[in-house]
């Protein structure tokens, strides 16, 4: 029988224009000291979980991020339920009540406003524990304050005796004269907190107002949404009603709790000015006594010879007026409405969609990143750059095999795009340097040379191969002059006999130089290699059919070994005989590799119309998901085979893993499905965009702080960042969509 504390960020704070507004409501503006209200309240609430509950966060859908970044800063996490429209607070705490009766049928809420000051925060708690004691034999209790004036801005309770007692009467907000006779007749001012067991919240409910409580309930949403939830459409149903006229002005079981701790509803400036800590920014006062002034950064706010004034400055606004007539704010808001609309909210962006990302993505790879790794991320020999500075130098370093193929395979894509500049010289130069430097007898790849050519790692593992086998088809799609198609099947016959025979044999997998445990990452750029391969062969009217055969033999190991039959995950490393690798290791699961083999299924499901490989994909993708932060929208690098997140550090590639994986499944999806897979992609590609620097340079690493790693840009990274942009464009053309500026012509 936990404590189930929910903080309900609704309402939008009218009355202290111009800083509050729908776009950020004073619930989360620090109106007094450092914290905002919403964080001050998780402050106070937050330890009453513990243990058994849980913290509940209710607030609207546009009020996310404010809620995610604001609960980080304080390190705290919460049950996030998202309204997609306000309706009022017994439509609200409804569904934090069936949420909380299917968690914990015997949870006691604790219902709290999100924008409330008050300082002692142990008080609150001790009323709390106390009211939860009525609240577990049937009553719904809420906190009454002892009053210290005849106030006219606050309802008020008249208590049936002292102590906790059953309620006689709510009333209305009064005038100061019926202010001061409810003050004398013991009546206390009604707080908006409440303490009720959630299925004594819902019995009354569905007895008072059955449509909110059937509205509500109807809205949660699954157990498995995660601790993130949007409550669904049918929530906006629901009849639009307090707390108070649904429940508490009805029902029998209402008691409250006198308190006499210090509490604002800080509604207004002369309230959020009388807890002493309202004053903002760059303030001069001369001879101006009583006054508060609040200014945005780099604005300053000078007052001389005034008295009992607010000042709230913002960029688009300024509002002076009188403390006692702080009420009246809400008047000028009306008169905005006619008269000036554009500021009643701020100026909000929105999120740039999928095909202007991609516009912008075309422009930044034709214009920055392609002339820049052409200018200085080849060498004279061929061997392209590992490693450039952030500042556009070159670095001399040890050089993989793998990265002198993806950037053959960037140059040749890119020229195939359109792209006007020297492309087929890079290109060539590439893989002349590949034939001399990096191929053995066999004709297959080793592992790394240092920068003058010396081989440093002569281990020859099929991750290597598939990428040679990889840019082989890219030149030969481009038309870049050589005898591709036959390299390519005898460094696929050279694999068949010491790494490929076991590949779809119960248990097999290629091995990477002998290492245990066994990557599923090889097959995967494996199956790539295959599917390009087969593109390739179907332009050129036909070729080798051994690349489908390979490709059907990874697909049916990974269906059958690699991804696991109930979770629908792909796990990263393996035993020998197939099964999972030991301890920690087995346990470990990519979000991005979730999403590479998601592109590759779903792009093979599709070409050979197996539905069983799709439907493969689609849970693949649903799992990388998982992974994707909700605070950060980036998808992280690492998770454990129960979703619980190992390492909260984002790579650049997995972002661009995401955004293929999306545009691949929105192609076979319809409708709302593929709509949501399309807005998926642009969150992917907007998630990319925070590594890409102006300069045609990008970051790598980003860590849980929001702060990258300063290091040099990796080259290996160049051909995910296409390969997404690729994906696009494709998917574009085959939806109808607006193409124009996509290609890098």
């Amino acid at each position: 029988m936990g404590l189930y504390p929910v903080i309900m960020c609704g309402g939008a704070g009218t009355r202290l224009w111009p800083e509050s507004r729908p776009a950020r409501p004073k619930q989360f503006i620090p109106l007094s000291g450092n914290r905002s209200l919403f964080q001050d309240a998780a402050m106070r609430v937050a330890c009453l979980a513990e243990p058994g509950g849980q913290l509940i966060v209710l607030g609207g859908a546009g009020h996310r991020e404010a809620i995610l970044t604001q609960l980080a800063e304080l390190d705290l996490t919460a049950q996030i339920l998202l309204e997609p429209e306000a309706r009022d607070s017994a439509a609200a705490m409804a569904a934090a009540a069936a949420w909380t009766a299917r968690q914990d049928p015997d949870g006691i809420n604790v219902f709290v406003a999100s924008d409330h000051h008050i300082p002692d925060h142990a008080a609150f708690r001790t009323a709390v524990l106390e009211a939860a004691q009525a609240a577990r034999a049937g009553r719904v209790v809420t906190l009454g304050i002892l009053p210290d004036r005849p106030s006219p801005a606050f309802g008020y309770i008249a208590p049936s005796g002292p102590g906790l007692s059953s309620v006689k009467a709510f009333v209305e907000k009064p005038d100061v004269e019926t202010a001061e006779r409810y003050i004398a007749a013991g009546y206390l001012w009604n707080s908006g907190n409440f303490i009720v067991a959630a299925t004594t919240l819902l019995e009354e409910l569905r007895s008072q107002a059955p449509a909110v409580a059937e509205a509500a309930t109807s809205a949660l949403p699954r157990a498995e949404a995660g601790s993130i939830a949007m409550l669904l459409p049918v929530f906006s149903t629901a009849p639009k009603i307090s707390i108070d006229y649904a429940v508490m002005e009805k029902t029998r079981r209402a008691s409250v709790l006198p308190v006499d701790f210090a509490w604002s509803d800080l509604g207004a400036w002369d309230a959020v000015a009388a807890t002493g800590e309202g004053d903002l920014g760059a303030i001069l006062f001369e001879d101006a006594d009583g006054c508060m002034a609040r200014a945005p950064e780099g604005v300053m706010v000078a007052a001389i010879g005034v008295r009992n004034l607010a000042i709230i400055a913002e960029r688009d606004a300024v509002l002076v007026c009188d403390m006692s007539r702080s009420q009246d704010v809400r008047k000028i808001v009306e008169r905005l409405r006619t008269a000036s609309p554009q500021h009643l909210d701020f100026e909000t962006a929105p999120p740039e969609g999928l095909i202007a990302g991609g516009e912008r993505l075309a422009a930044w790879l034709r214009l920055r990143a392609l002339p820049l790794w052409s200018a200085v991320g080849q060498a004279e020999t061929g061997a392209f750059a590992e490693l450039l500075t952030l500042d556009g130098r070159f670095i001399p370093s040890a050089r993989r095999a793998r990265v002198q193929a993806r950037q053959i395979l960037v140059f040749a894509e890119a020229g195939r795009q359109g792209w006007a500049g020297p492309w087929r010289r890079k290109v060539r130069g590439g893989l002349a340097c590949l034939e001399a430097q990096y191929l053995d007898g066999d004709g297959l790849m080793r592992t790394r040379l240092d920068d003058d050519g010396r081989v440093l790692d002569p281990a020859v593992t099929p991750y290597d191969q598939a990428f040679h086998v990889l840019a082989r088809a890219a030149a030969a799609r481009a038309g870049i002059g050589g005898d591709h198609a036959a390299i390519a099947v005898r460094v696929r016959e050279a694999l068949s006999g010491p790494m490929l025979d076991t590949v779809g044999v119960s248990g097999g997998l290629v091995s990477e130089g002998g290492a245990l445990p066994l990557p599923a990452n090889a097959h995967m750029h494996l199956l790539e290699a295959c599917l390009a391969w087969e593109e390739a062969n179907l332009e050129a009217g036909g070729g080798d059919p051994g690349w489908a055969q390979l490709a059907d033999r990874i697909v049916d190991l990974a269906l059958t070994r690699l991804i696991d039959p109930e979770a629908g995950y792909l796990r990263e490393l393996f035993a020998a005989d197939g099964s999972p690798a030991p301890g920690e290791q087995g346990r470990l699961v990519e979000p991005g590799h979730q999403f590479e083999w998601a592109w590759l299924l779903a792009r093979h499901g599709r070409a050979r119309g197996q539905a069983a490989t799709i439907t493969a994909a689609r849970r693949l993708y649903a799992c990388g998901k998982l992974g994707v932060g909700a605070r950060r929208r980036v998808a992280v690098d690492a998770l454990n085979d129960e979703a619980v997140i190992v390492s909260r550090r984002a790579r650049l590639w997995p972002q661009t893993a995401w955004m293929k994986a999306a545009l691949v499944l929105a192609e076979l999806a319809q409708g709302d499905e593929r709509a949501t897979l399309l807005d998926s992609a642009a969150a992917a590609q907007r998630a990319l965009w925070r590594y890409l620097t102006p300069d045609g340079l990008w970051r790598d690493k980003l860590l849980e702080n929001g702060t990258f790693i300063d290091e040099p840009a990796p080259a290996s990274a160049f051909y995910h960042i296409l390969g997404a942009h690729l994906q696009l464009g494709a998917t574009a053309e085959r939806l109808g969509l607006d193409t124009r500026r996509l290609d890098l012509s």
